[in-house]
């Protein structure tokens, strides 16, 4: 039983100290919980390292102004579709993405002020097209 109170108390803790935000994004009734990377430091990182992205979840990268944008799948496991998302929340572009491509660059064809990666093949299976607009629920 302390064993359990301890590690509890631990985990407790890391989650406490944890500097990761997450929000909901919202796309023709589909919810999606993503972790946000809004510092240069969390846009760089993404998703590299990570070898599981849950059904309805992902990353929103967040750009301060609107901005071509570049990504790439360096030490990146997960098979990945993004969406390009411009400042009126508007997808106006979605790619998928092949685990540790380096090749490959992902770059948006205009400005835009976020970028949506998920589990390849989500926006598909979901009915999300270019057009379709996004709510952020900030948390």
């Amino acid at each position: 039983m302390k064993k359990w109170i301890v590690a509890s108390l631990i985990w407790v803790l890391f989650l406490s100290c944890n500097s990761r935000k997450f929000a909901k994004v919202v796309i023709n009734a589909h919810i999606l919980t993503v972790e946000v990377a809004d510092t240069d430091k969390k846009r760089r990182k993404g998703l590299m390292g990570r070898s599981f992205l849950e059904q309805d979840a992902g990353m929103l990268f967040v750009f301060e102004t609107p901005q071509i944008v570049s990504f790439w799948m360096k030490n990146t496991s997960i098979p990945l579709s993004i969406a390009f998302i411009n400042e009126d929340y508007e997808i106006i572009q979605i790619e998928d993405m092949l685990p540790y491509d380096v090749v490959n660059i992902h770059k948006s064809k205009t400005n835009v002020r976020y970028a949506l990666e998920v589990n390849q093949g989500w926006f598909d299976k979901n009915n999300i097209k270019i057009g379709d607009k996004i709510k952020i629920i900030w948390q």
